[in-house]
């Protein structure tokens, strides 16, 4: 098929351009503009034939984008969990956005549609409750990048079925590995857990965790499949973010590893410990008051059953292997910053 990747720039674009031209498919991969040379260089040499400009909030880039194509995987988005001041970007990213594509693909007569949409579509569940699965929808929305996946897959389904759109869904766990040209929060989360964020005590927080490849792979075979409705894409058993601690710990003795889990009720002031530790450490935030109150309580609670099971999906990359790639990965972009950094003051 002809396949337009919007959101080709990102961490996850850049693996899916790859997953999909090495399926054999022809990639068109849309950027926010053509401007960053770099960026265009990366998604050819991850396979794209053409690479286009399409930025969300351009109705006419995105039916341009569209034109000729069979289908289309929308995975542009804004990530961002602590960002002061920008809640509305980070929702109308994703909503007004799959709006725009949507009724950009219905015009142009694409086929087939495969949205990221994320675990936070999905509610987090008290202890000794029902696990939840792909049939229930996320209703606490007080965290605005929560609000925006949640809201926008909403509308992507209710689009689909007034254009008589045929879409599929997957919803992956925050995901590391390489390939990313700047940090997303959960590369800052293991960033600053190479730092240090959590040598005394982790929070008491389940993280479902996938590496990029694998959540590539989840989309590459939604596509093909002909399958419908929404796929969880996570690794499993899910791990405490004491366990990815540990985890990267024994892959570098450099990696302080935390001695406890803290007690659940100290999820009220996690965003006020975590602010101290970051201000101390020079540490990224990811805790707000919102994801606090959000999760106090309760975790997730999840299975990728139904990816595995009807489309034969697994994971291939390993836990440990993918936060030794992410590790590396992150070490490289210090050392390429560090290198332009001192550059920069040469030539001042």
């Amino acid at each position: 098929m002809k396949v337009l990747v919007t959101g080709a720039g990102g961490h996850l674009g850049f693996h899916l351009v790859r997953g999909l031209a090495e399926a054999g498919h022809d990639v068109r991969a849309s950027l926010r503009s053509l401007d960053d040379a770099d960026a265009v260089a990366r998604a050819k040499g991850q396979g794209a034939l053409e690479v286009v400009a399409a930025s969300l909030e351009s109705e006419p880039a995105l039916r341009a984008a569209m034109d000729g194509m069979d289908a289309l995987v929308h995975s542009a988005a804004v990530y961002l969990l602590h960002a002061p001041g920008r809640d509305e970007e980070i929702v109308s990213a994703s909503l007004h956005g799959v709006e725009r594509a949507f009724r950009a693909a219905k015009d142009a007569g694409v086929r087939r549609i495969v949205l990221t949409s994320s675990i936070v579509a999905l509610p987090l569940v008290g202890a000794g409750d029902k696990p939840a699965d792909e049939r229930a929808w996320n209703q606490d929305l007080r965290v605005p990048y929560f609000k925006a996946k949640t809201l926008a897959e909403q509308r992507a389904w209710a689009l689909a079925e007034e254009l008589g759109l045929d879409l599929v869904t997957v919803l992956p766990g925050p995901f590391g590995g390489p390939g990313f040209v700047r940090p997303t929060p959960t590369v800052d989360l293991i960033a600053s857990i190479m730092k240090g964020a959590m040598r005394v005590a982790a929070p008491p927080i389940t993280y479902p965790y996938v590496d990029v490849r694998d959540v590539a792979s989840a989309h590459v075979m939604a596509l093909m499949s002909g399958a419908t409705g929404r796929f969880i894409a996570i690794n499993e058993p899910i791990p405490m973010l004491a366990d990815i601690a540990r985890a990267m710990h024994r892959l570098d003795a450099r990696v302080p590893q935390p001695f406890m889990t803290l007690p659940g009720f100290t999820m009220p002031v996690l965003p006020y410990l975590e602010g101290l530790v970051a201000a101390l450490g020079k540490f990224p935030r990811t805790m707000t008051l919102e994801m606090a109150a959000t999760m106090s309580g309760r975790n997730y609670s999840i299975t990728s059953a139904r990816l595995r099971r009807e489309l034969g999906w697994s994971p291939a990359i390993t836990l440990a292997h993918s936060l030794e790639d992410t590790m590396a990965a992150i070490r490289a972009l210090e050392v390429a910053a560090r290198r332009e950094r001192q550059v920069v003051a040469a030539t001042a």
